[in-house]
């Protein structure tokens, strides 16, 4: 349950809850944050180093509780492990470790992965928004087809959106399908903290 009496302020409070573990021995603030580069919506990226990577890894999840996360799941696809966090706001948040990861092939979509695709989709989404904030709308096409052999096609979407609006349209038709072929429901939690900010260019 997330606490509405205390927003998290970045970047303080997500180095405060992690530097308070004694498994984990530095974190800083990196990428366009730390530059002085980023635009409203750009993700927040912290460079965090553990004594005990395995171990801080496991235990993730409960580290970061009092950061309310309304998504939170390792990147299946990045080349070394990043633990992905939506916060209300919203705002992006990626823990960046050095530690090599084996990227995942696409999505099986089944009852128990469901969740975890959303979350995926709408974390996706967000940093997408960012990129065409930041006007790298090559790049958004890029992501758009990945995003397709990964998450849209194992859903049953049959051909890549052109666009971000036109992913997320895709995307709530797919997700309704699959709750109905696979009686089950994924809460909109992550969705309704993410939209109104993707539709302010998204709508356009």
């Amino acid at each position: 349950m997330h606490d509405s009496a205390k927003p998290v302020i970045l970047p303080d409070d997500v180095i405060k809850v992690l530097s308070s573990d004694a498994r984990i021995s530095k974190v800083e603030l990196s990428g366009s944050r730390a530059r002085g580069e980023a635009t409203p919506l750009s993700d927040w990226d912290f460079a965090v180093t553990a004594y005990q990577f395995d171990d801080v890894r496991d235990a993730l999840p409960q580290i970061i509780r009092p950061l309310h996360a309304v998504v939170a799941q390792w990147d299946r696809l990045s080349p070394i492990w990043c633990y992905m966090l939506i916060l209300p706001g919203p705002a992006k948040v990626d823990l960046l470790f050095s530690h090599p990861h084996q990227p995942q092939g696409p999505w099986v979509v089944t009852a128990s992965t469901l969740a975890g695709i959303d979350g995926h989709f709408w974390d996706w989404a967000l940093w997408l928004q960012s990129k065409l904030a930041a006007s790298r709308h090559d790049f958004v096409g890029i992501e758009l087809r990945k995003m397709h052999e990964h998450l849209l096609g194992p859903m049953g979407v049959t051909v890549p959106p052109p666009s971000l609006a036109d992913a997320i349209t895709a995307y709530r038709e797919a997700l309704d399908k699959c709750e109905r072929r696979l009686g089950t429901r994924v809460t909109r939690t992550a969705e309704n903290t993410v939209i109104p900010v993707l539709r302010q260019q998204t709508s356009g």
